[in-house]
């Protein structure tokens, strides 16, 4: 399966929904925000969101972190 993923085409398993996608490339849940196709999924609805050939994914990625006064 080639999904478009912040830009770049990439080849993966045959996969059943986002959460199935975040699973795979090993990030967590709640530090994710995913949009497909131009529009923003709540993580409640990753589970019941299909993955199709050629969908269009921008993964955020939040980093922790923050200075110390």
């Amino acid at each position: 399966m080639t999904l478009i993923l912040n830009g770049e085409a990439r080849e993966f398993p045959s996969l059943a929904d986002l959460a199935a996608l975040i699973d795979h490339l090993g990030m967590k849940a709640d530090r994710v925000a995913v949009e497909l196709n131009r529009e923003i999924v709540p993580r409640a609805q990753w589970p019941a969101t299909p993955l199709q050939e050629n969908d269009k994914l921008e993964i955020v990625h939040f980093v922790g972190g923050g200075s110390r006064s």
